[in-house]
């Protein structure tokens, strides 16, 4: 048995302490609002998340930010990306010894550029680091709590501590992969949230099976190719953390992004969107971070380019999608290298 905080009692965040409860690790879950916690410690739910799920008994929770991350050597940051700065910035302050960090967030901060990893190890205090992990891959929250088979990857330039968190987490029906490049992992966990918002809007816009199929596999090779100019592998592109996440985020309603995307394709505004869907989009952000990542690193992203004009500009979704389709002609080959 092995002592586990969880930071961010999200669907995500629970659905993961779950599964470290269920391994028979302590496992403790923190969130920021106390009658979460009440709830979770008392009638063993998570309503306003995962509403159809009983959580373990041997699950606990805490409001308490200070117990939780004296409570483990291991520490699981699931908060949002735009809370992660915030949250791991108190969570240094109250540090005495070097942890273990897993982050399982998938975006880029806006303006810095910032993948999670560097913006974690901005945050927290370098003494206080032992090493920090990406854990990500096609993996939906819902489905996780339902015992669903589902596959990950462990991230991180130390093996070592990927198979660490690999051993964490493993079970019957989570099963857990390792890889080092850290960057590949963590740009196709980020930008896939961009092109599932894309494919929700040709789905909202009833343009069927044709158009979502080719999107996803444009959007792959405009994935890939920022991946590997960042410095990834593009092998890790082809793996769970890139076509595996792609495909699951945009052909599933579970998927916040291919929702929210579906409403601006039925003719939703972006702030009527986000009102009704009632949590976080993480692919908005990420799309005027991907947008910027195209221009810095100069590589051509016209579905991430199409898409921030739709969301920061105004521009109607089925112009959008029409001057996608009247685009030079290229060879497909070339456009993938």
């Amino acid at each position: 048995m092995e002592y586990v905080t969880v930071l961010g009692a999200g669907s995500w965040g629970t659905a993961l302490a779950v599964v470290l409860a269920e391994n028979g690790h302590n496992t403790l879950l923190w969130t920021h609002r106390a009658d979460q916690a009440t709830e979770i410690n008392e009638q063993h739910t998570n309503k306003k998340y995962l509403p159809e799920t009983i959580l373990p008994t041997n699950l606990r929770a805490t409001a308490s930010l200070e117990e939780a991350v004296a409570h483990a050597p291991t520490i699981v940051v699931a908060v949002p990306t735009k809370a992660i700065r915030e949250v791991c910035s108190n969570m240094s302050d109250l540090l005495h010894t070097a942890k273990l960090l897993v982050h399982v967030s998938k975006g880029i901060e806006p303006d810095t550029l910032l993948r999670i990893s560097e913006l974690i190890r901005e945050s927290v205090k370098a003494e206080f680091i032992e090493d920090i992990v990406v854990l990500s891959g096609p993996s939906h929250a819902e489905e996780v709590v339902l015992q669903h088979p589902t596959t990950v990857t462990a991230a991180c330039t130390s093996i070592d501590a990927a198979k660490k968190v690999q051993d964490l987490f493993m079970s019957n029906y989570f099963r857990v992969y390792t890889n080092d490049d850290i960057i590949g992992v963590e740009i196709g966990g980020a930008l896939k949230n961009v092109i599932a918002l894309a494919a929700g809007i040709t789905d909202g816009l009833n343009y069927g099976d044709n158009a979502k199929a080719a999107l996803i596999t444009r959007g792959l090779a405009e994935i890939t190719r920022l991946g590997v100019k960042m410095g990834g592998n593009p092998f890790t592109f082809a793996g769970l953390t890139g076509m595996g996440d792609l495909i699951v985020t945009c052909t599933s309603v579970h998927s916040r992004n291919w929702r929210a995307g579906h409403m601006l394709g039925q003719g939703l505004k972006l702030d009527e969107v986000l009102a009704k869907m009632g949590m976080v989009v993480e692919g908005v952000r990420t799309t005027k971070a991907a947008y910027q990542l195209a221009q810095q690193y100069d590589v051509p992203m016209p579905i991430t380019t199409a898409l921030y004009e739709v969301l920061f500009n105004d521009k109607e979704v089925k112009v959008a999608v029409d001057e996608l389709m009247i685009r030079m002609k290229k060879s497909e080959i070339d456009e993938l290298r």
